[in-house]
This record gives structure tokens, sequence and C-alpha cells, in this order.
């Protein structure tokens, strides 16, 4: 027996609502409607971080999605309430035992190059994704359990897995699986980075690195997705995606209106944005496991849970948000962001700022004594925890560090922070040479905590040997509920597998939470239609246009 799907999985409650309806932009508070779409114009969007790589296959970062929902499309969509629907795959089967999807695909989708989308094209998007010389660290994670696809005819594609995954659907509707021409697959790694090909709205022309992208409008665009505002080609003739990294510059950038949307509002600029009438506000968390710093408990002193508690427990992050964010970030309540299904606030606690209790917890462990500068020893050696900061992570994460550090200080922790580049970061990781390390992982569900947490997650992935489970949590127990929870689409049952996970997580205290992801937009009072889709709440220009 199948169960067939046909656009009508739910996944998740509704609490992935997208932050605006359609043609609606939230200015200082309130709704504006927008006017009629004009067709035409240039829209200038700047971001503060460059990809390393255009293909979203390689690696996978968040430059790398929010470029790619540009000219990618995806297997599947999801809408604001959660619900997987049809896209590039017109409807699908789910076997009785969960490990085979069977894929009727559209028949007039085309790539920028000229070649069709059918299953060979499918599958080769799939071959590639977990190809070991693809490198890649997200979407890779993502489909571990793939084993290959069959083409009983052109436009049907049998995908086969070595075990059920009820996640599997919704990590087919991320941009980090976007749909990519085969033959742009089979060019050389570097080259496919450099000029991406996809069959999305618009097409990338030229990448000027530290400067800009150039994309230009796709003339055959006929497939949007059902949660798309209109039907045909996008609205804009081109898109110029710029890199300014300082946030001053990049907010004087929107003020001045040199460019239509910025990325990432500093938040010290909020306030002023959100009563400023040439601008509008678009801000939704996204969902997956908030920004954080994992504690490795491979080596001392985080290999004693008590110590690994005194030092989360030591975090003054309410104090330290507030400071660093202005009041405009909210503390991460729990091991899954709030907007991700199946998100639990029963563990916020778990986290909270408790000195008296930190200072019991570093007593009992042992750490008794105090050198001349207030940092607690044991056997002569100092109670010293290392924390690497990637240069990705910008500075005011690092400012907030600076003050988990000083809360840490005062019950005799003796925090290091290190400010890495990339290359050095991601070579420390591989050789888990660190105590803690900052880190989040985006995606729109809850499996997060499998790819996080378990054990078969340990080993080393991608370039670098970066592996995502960073903070050597190895747990028979936690693995099975996790393991469980996708040999089920049965929503109550995955609650509650969930719900045990994120108990065992937070009590035994692998990280320090700070703050959700969220994507922050700017938008000038010239672009309108700007959207964030509902899987990642990843910023869309399919939608929009300008007013000039």
């Amino acid at each position: 027996m199948t169960t067939t799907f046909h656009g009508l999985t739910k996944i998740t409650s509704s609490s992935i609502a997208l932050l605006l309806g359609a043609g609606l932009l939230t200015v200082a508070g309130t709704a504006m409607a927008a006017d009629v779409p004009a067709k035409g114009g240039t829209l200038i969007y700047a971001t503060d971080r460059e990809p390393t790589c255009l293909d979203p296959h390689v690696d996978g970062d968040m430059p790398q999605v929010f470029v790619a929902q540009q000219y990618t499309d995806s297997l599947v969509s999801q809408d604001k309430d959660g619900r997987i629907q049809p896209w590039l795959a017109k409807s699908w089967t789910i076997s009785a035992d969960g490990k085979t999807y069977t894929f009727k695909l559209r028949e007039d989708v085309t790539f920028t190059n000229g070649e069709k989308f059918n299953a060979a094209a499918l599958k080769a998007n799939l071959d590639h994704i977990v190809n070991p010389a693809t490198q890649s660290s997200t979407a890779g994670g993502y489909i571990q359990q793939y084993v290959d696809t069959q083409i009983p005819d052109e436009f049907t594609a049998v995908v086969h897995l070595k075990k059920p995954y009820a996640a599997f659907l919704e990590v087919l509707a991320q941009g980090f699986l976007g749909i990519q021409a085969p033959a742009a697959l089979a060019r050389s790694r570097d080259e496919n980075c450099q000029r991406p090909i996809g069959s999305g709205p618009f097409k990338i022309v030229k990448w000027d690195r530290k400067s800009q992208i150039t994309f230009e409008r796709n003339e055959n665009y006929n497939w949007a997705p059902p949660t798309a505002g209109h039907k045909g080609p996008a609205y804009l003739d081109k898109v110029i995606w710029k890199f300014i990294p300082e946030p001053s510059v990049r907010f004087a950038s929107l003020t001045n209106g040199d460019v239509d949307v910025i990325e990432s509002v500093p938040p010290e600029s909020e306030e002023a944005a959100g009563s400023d009438p040439n601008l509008a506000l678009i801000i939704k968390d996204r969902p997956g496991n908030p920004t954080n710093s994992a504690l490795n408990i491979k080596r001392a002193p985080f290999d004693d849970i008590r110590v690994r508690e005194a030092f989360v427990r030591s975090a003054d992050l309410l104090s330290a948000l507030d400071s660093v964010y202005f009041g405009r970030y909210k503390r991460a309540p729990g091991p899954l962001s709030a907007v991700t299904p199946f998100a639990s606030p029963d563990f916020q606690s778990a986290y909270d700022y408790d000195v008296e209790r930190a200072d019991k917890l570093l007593d009992d462990a042992g750490w008794t004594e105090r050198d001349d500068n207030g940092v607690r020893t044991k056997n002569g050696k100092p109670l010293t925890v290392v924390v690497l900061i990637g240069d990705f992570q910008g500075a005011a994460e690092r400012s907030l560090w600076e003050q988990i550090q000083a809360t840490a200080a005062e019950v005799g922790f003796d925090v290091q922070l290190q400010n890495l580049g990339f290359s050095e970061w991601l070579d420390r990781m591989g050789k888990w040479d660190y105590d803690a390390v900052g880190e989040y992982w985006n995606t729109n569900t809850a499996d997060v905590l499998r790819i996080v947490f378990s054990s078969e997650f340990l080993g080393a992935v991608g370039s670098g040997g970066y592996h995502q489970n960073a903070t050597g949590f190895n747990n028979p127990e936690f693995d099975a509920i996790v393991n469980k929870a996708l040999e089920t689409t049965d929503e109550a049952t995955r609650r509650e597998l969930y719900h045990q996970a994120q108990k065992i997580v937070a009590e035994n205290y692998l990280q320090i939470l700070t703050f959700p992801q969220s994507t922050r937009l700017g938008v000038y009072k010239t672009a309108q239609g700007v959207r964030l889709e509902p899987s990642l709440s990843v910023t869309t220009l399919y939608d929009a246009w300008v007013k000039k």
C-alpha cells in the first residue's frame, strides 16, 4: 500500500507562517498595500556576506541559499502553514515502508542553458549532492539516506532510500537542494561554483568577486510554485546583488536610496528604520538550531556535565542581548528555534542565568581554588575555556561573547576568545581543537536535532573535515529517539519523540544558546513585492518590482 500526496502533506503547525501576506510590507508596525506590479527595471540588493561558492550543493552556508533562491527551483514547495506542495514535482507517492518515493514531474520546465528538466536531471542532482567530490556538508547531510534514482519513463523518478526518512520532502523544499542543469553539474566543482545554471526566475550572468553578482530575468520562466504571488516571468529585468560587509555603510546605502533592499539590518538601526516613512522592515526568525556555541565534551573541562552546566548558567544572556542588540534580538528558547516544527518551550529554564548554582556545581566538580586573577583551578590547572569565533559571526556576535566572557569570569572561568578566519576556524573544527565553537543550523525540520547531536554525524564531512555534531555527543538513547521520529509521518508521534529528544539535549548542557537566527531585511520605498519564502525565511525576488 502506498500513500499518495498531491501537495497536501502537512508537516508542521502554522508556526512557520510567513511574516507578510501577499502584497503587504510591514512599515513601522502597520501594513501598507502595494501598488500594481510594474515590469522592468533593476533592483539593487545588498548583503553582508559573500558566498564562497554559488552552487548551494557545495559546502552549504546561508549566503549560498539566498543566492540559490533566485536562480534555482525546488522539487517541492512549502507553504506558510508548513504543508508540502508541488513545484517541479506534480505529485508523488510514498511506499508503505517509507523508503521509496515516486515523483511525477512537470514536463514543461527548461534550464536557462536550454536543457530539459526531467527524471534524469533529478537523478543527476541527487547523485551530485551525495557525491563526496561535491563536498556537500549541508545538502549531503540532509539526504544521507539516498541510495539511487530509477527512471521508468522520462518524467517519472523513483527515489530509493536506505531507511524511512519522514523529513525527506521537508528538506527537498529548501534551496540548499535546488535543482541545477545536469550539464552544469558535470563541469568542475570550481567552474560550477562560479556560474551555476538553474531553471529559476533569474539567471546568473556574472560574479564579480568582492563586489557583486548580476542576475537577469529568465524570459521563459512559467513554473512558479503555488506559494508565489504571480505566474510567468519575474517582473524585474535585472538584480544587482552587492556585498557591503560594513553594517553602517550598508544601512546608509539603504536610507540614501542607493540600494533598494539590504539584508542584515544593523540592530542599532532597526528603530530608526521602523520610523522612517521611506523604509519597511521584514523580520522573521528562521527554523532550526539557534545561534550557539557548541561545547566540546570530548575533552576537559566539558567532559564533566557539572562544568558544562556551570558554564551555561554563568552566561547572563538577557543582559548581553539587550546591550549588544539593543533589545531587538530575543533569547533562544531551547535547542530548536520557536518557529521550528515540534519545538517545545519547556526547556528554556535549563539555560537560565544562575550564578549561585554555577558556583556550587564548580565546587562539586573540584574546582574549588582560585588564582590571583580569580580563575578557578584544580590540581594546579586553571579552568580555561577556548572559544572559537569565526569571521562569519560578525562584530556584534563577538561583542556578545565578550559579555559572556565577563559574566563567566565572575564564577571563575578563564574564557579565551580566539577570532579566526574561516579556513583556520574550519581546520580547528576538524581537529576538535576547541572547547566551544560558534555555530547555527537553519533548517525547516526538527530532524536538525539528529544532524547536530546524533553519533552518526560525528565523522568528518565536506571540506576541511567539518563535522555537524560539534559537541561530540554520543548517546544511544537519543540516537534511537531521533531515528524513530523519521519512521513515521504521524504528527502526534513525531511531536512526542522530538519532545523527548529536546529534553535529553537540554539535560546534557551541550550548547550555550544565544539567539534564533533570523532574516532581517530593510526595504526602500522604490522596491515592492519583496518576500520571504516559507521553508527557511529566505529572500525571494520573483514577485518583486521597482518603482523609480
